[in-house]
């Protein structure tokens, strides 16, 4: 039983990372966090705050709700903007974009995720070098 207990506190620590599940009115629900890697579909070193070096980070999101339809990453920092399109293939899907980080692009960056109407359905920001 206590194993259980520590496994169940494990697994909501590690869920803190991930923004909230959102639902805009649509029915869509999304999960996002922002990490170095990602390993058995899942992000790893996830966080709010990267050293300048990291040189990559992937935007993770969980969808529900949008079976065969599109959704895309918007990666943003001041002037310059990525736009990722990603297909959704069930429900719940677990898709993932990856950007590099040139080392001088410090500061805040925002990942939106949003729907084919460029609804915007979750936002997760991060900073890098700060």
């Amino acid at each position: 039983m206590r194993s259980w207990k520590l496994l169940a506190v494990t697994s909501v620590v590690a869920l803190a990372a991930f923004a909230p599940a959102t639902d805009q009115g649509s029915g869509i629900t999304v999960q996002i966090a922002i990490g170095k890697n990602i390993a058995d579909r899942m992000p790893t070193d996830t966080a709010s705050a990267f050293p300048a070096d990291v040189g990559s980070l992937v935007a993770w999101t969980m969808v529900t709700g949008a079976e065969g339809q599109k959704i895309t990453h918007t990666w943003s920092h001041g002037p310059h903007t990525d736009v990722i399109t990603l297909n959704i293939g069930g429900s719940p899907w677990r898709t993932y974009s990856r950007k590099t980080i040139p080392a001088d692009w410090t500061g805040e960056w925002k990942v939106e995720v949003k729907d084919s109407a460029g609804t915007v359905l979750a936002t997760k920001t991060f900073t890098v070098g700060q």
